[in-house]
C-alpha cells in the first residue's frame, strides 16, 4: 500500500505535520491551485499546490479544514513560488488536525512525486489484478472439484479477512464463513438480511444497508432486473482489492449454483423415473427396494401428496422442508400432485405431512395435503393411490375437512382400493366406458373428461362448462352423445354412480 510517509520518503522529503497519520493510504495524486478543490476530489488523494491563492491566514486555515473534512490523504506544499516557506497558519491548522503536510522545495518538481506515485499505484493495481485472477482460478477449481459453496466462501473470507456468505433471495443462509470475529458480524449480518428481505421489485446492483462501506451485498444470477437467485455478502474492511475479489467471486458462485441446480434437476428426474416405475406395480420387490435404497427408503414407507399451484416449481421447497426434519425421502411430481415417498421408521405419516404442509403454505400459499398409511415398499403403488384418493375425497369438504387427509377420509374409495386386481378394475371400467373410445381420435378422452367434470360438480351445468372452457350447450351435446353411446342416463343416480366408479377404477388400474 502506498502511504503518504512512504511516498515522500522515496523522493527525499519529510513530514512537517501529521506524522501520526503518515500511514494514510494515497489513492491518487492531484495538482491544483484552486482555493477549494474538494468538489472535484473523492477522498484519498494527495494534493499538491503552490498556494498561489492562499495569501491570508484565514484562507490557509479554511483550506486545511476543507481537505481534512473531505478525507484527503495529505498535502504537498510547493515553496519558492507564492510562498518562500510553509505558511505558519496552514502548518498550525494541519498540526491541530494531525493532517499530513510536507514541503516541496522549488528544486523538486511536482512531476517527480506524481511519477513515483503513479508507478506505485500501477504496480499495486497490477498486483491486485494478479492476486484476484489467481484467486478466481482457485475458486474455479473448487467448483470443478465439486467442493461446494461452503468451501468457496471460506477461501474468499480468508482472502479478504472478513465474513463472507451466500444468502438466498429471502435472506436465508446457503453458506457462511467468518474469518474475523463472528460476534462482531452478527449485527451487520442481520442488517443485510433485512435489506434483502425488504427488496420489492427490481434488485439493485449492490446493497450497502448502513452506508458505512463495511457491508456489501452483490446479486447473483439476476437477469433483466429480476429478483436474484442469491446474494454474495461480505462484512469487513472492504477496499478496492476486496471489492474486486467479491465481484469476481459472484461469477464463481453463479457457476456453482448452476452446477448444483443441474445436479438437483438430474436427481429430481431420476426420482421421478423411479417413482413412475414403482407406480406401475411391475417391478420385482427386490428391484423396487434396490431402486429406493439410494433415497434412504427402508421397510417403513408412506406417500405424502400435496395439491398446490405449480407442483414442479414446489419440489425444491418440499425437499428442503423434509431435509430440515432429517427425513429420508424421494420427491417427485405425479400429474397435478406433488408427492414424497418418505421413510417413516421415526415418523407418523400424518404428523409429518402436517408439519411439512405448514412450511409449504408459508412459502407457496394454499396447499391441500394427504398421507397414506405406512407400509413396505411393495405397497407403494397402493399407498400413492390411498393418498391421492384421500385428497380427492375431501376436495369438496368446503373447509370442513382435515388439514391432512388420510385413509380415514376415503369413503367410497375404500371399495376401489380394496380391489387389488387391476384386470378386474380395467374390465369393469371398460364395460362402462369402452363405447366412448370409438369414433374420432382423441374425442373419446374429451367425452370422458366432460363426464368426469360434470359429476365432480354434482351435475351443475354452468360450473362444469366453465371448468371445461366450453358453452353449457356444448357440454349438453357431449353428454347426450355419452348417453347414446353407453346406453346410460346421467339423470339416473345409479348410472352416475357407475360412471364415477368406472372413472376412478380406470385411474387406479393405469
Amino acid at each position: 500500500m502506498l502511504s503518504v510517509e512512504r511516498l515522500i520518503d522515496e523522493v527525499g522529503l519529510g513530514l512537517a505535520s501529521g506524522a501520526e497519520s503518515g500511514a494514510t493510504r494515497v489513492r491518487w495524486v492531484h495538482c491544483t491551485e484552486l482555493p477549494d478543490p474538494t468538489p472535484w476530489l473523492t477522498g484519498g488523494e494527495l494534493v499538491l499546490t503552490t498556494g498561489a491563492q492562499l495569501g491570508g491566514a484565514s484562507s490557509q486555515r479554511e483550506y486545511v479544514r476543507r481537505l481534512v473534512d473531505h478525507g484527503i490523504a495529505g498535502l504537498g506544499f510547493g515553496t519558492g513560488f507564492a510562498h518562500d516557506r510553509l505558511p505558519q497558519a496552514l502548518l498550525a491548522a494541519a498540526r491541530q488536525a494531525a493532517f499530513p503536510v510536507f514541503e516541496v522545495p522549488y528544486e523538486v518538481p511536482f512531476i517527480a512525486i506524481t511519477e513515483r506515485a503513479f508507478a506505485h499505484l500501477v504496480n499495486e493495481q497490477f498486483d491486485a489484478l494478479r492476486r484476484s485472477m489467481e484467486l478466481q482460478g482457485r475458486l474455479e477449481r473448487l467448483v470443478l472439484d465439486e467442493r461446494g459453496l461452503a468451501r468457496v466462501v471460506e477461501v474468499v473470507a480468508a482472502e479478504i479477512g472478513g465474513s463472507v456468505g451466500v444468502l438466498n433471495g429471502r435472506g436465508d443462509t446457503l453458506a457462511w464463513h467468518d474469518a474475523g470475529d463472528p460476534a462482531a458480524a452478527d449485527a451487520d449480518s442481520a442488517a443485510i438480511r433485512l435489506a434483502i428481505a425488504a427488496i420489492d421489485g427490481p434488485a439493485p446492483d449492490q446493497l450497502d444497508p448502513d452506508g458505512s462501506g463495511r457491508i456489501l451485498g452483490l446479486p447473483v444470477v439476476a437477469t433483466g432486473g429480476a429478483r436474484p437467485q442469491a446474494w454474495l455478502v461480505a462484512i469487513g474492511r472492504l477496499g478496492e482489492f476486496e471489492r474486486l475479489v467479491l465481484r469476481q467471486t459472484v461469477t464463481v458462485v453463479a457457476l456453482e449454483m448452476m452446477r448444483l441446480r443441474l445436479v438437483s434437476d438430474t436427481e429430481r428426474r431420476l426420482a421421478g423415473d423411479v417413482f413412475a416405475e414403482a407406480l406401475t406395480g411391475r417391478l420385482h420387490p427386490d428391484e423396487l427396494e434396490a431402486r429406493l435404497r439410494p433415497f434412504g427408503i427402508g421397510q417403513d414407507a408412506a406417500v405424502l401428496a400435496f395439491a398446490l399451484r405449480d407442483p414442479p416449481a414446489a419440489e425444491p421447497v418440499l425437499d428442503r422442508a423434509l431435509e430440515q426434519l432429517d427425513v429420508q425421502r424421494l420427491v417427485a411430481t405425479r400429474g397435478p400432485l406433488l408427492c414424497a415417498v418418505v421413510d417413516t421408521s421415526d415418523w407418523d405419516p400424518i404428523d409429518l405431512a402436517r408439519r411439512v404442509r405448514r412450511d409449504l403454505v408459508r412459502e407457496l400459499g394454499e396447499v391441500r395435503a394427504a398421507a397414506s398409511r405406512s407400509g413396505s415398499p411393495q405397497t407403494l403403488r397402493r399407498s400413492f393411490h390411498e393418498a391421492r384418493c384421500a385428497l380427492e375425497a375431501v376436495r369438496h369438504a368446503n373447509g370442513g375437512g382435515p388439514d391432512v387427509a388420510s385413509h380415514r377420509d376415503l369413503g367410497a374409495f375404500h371399495l376401489l382400493l380394496s380391489l387389488q386386481d387391476d384386470d378386474a378394475l380395467r374390465s369393469y371400467s371398460e364395460s362402462v366406458l369402452g363405447p366412448l373410445s370409438g369414433g374420432q381420435p382423441g374425442y373419446g378422452e374429451e367425452l370422458l373428461r366432460s363426464v368426469d367434470v360434470f359429476l365432480e360438480h354434482n351435475g351443475h351445468w354452468e360450473n362444469a362448462a366453465a371448468e371445461l372452457f366450453c358453452h353449457r350447450h356444448t357440454l349438453r351435446y357431449r353428454l347426450r352423445r355419452v348417453e347414446r353411446l353407453t346406453g346410460r342416463d346421467l339423470a339416473s343416480t345409479r348410472d352416475r354412480i357407475e360412471f364415477w366408479l368406472a372413472l376412478r377404477g380406470r385411474e387406479l388400474a393405469r
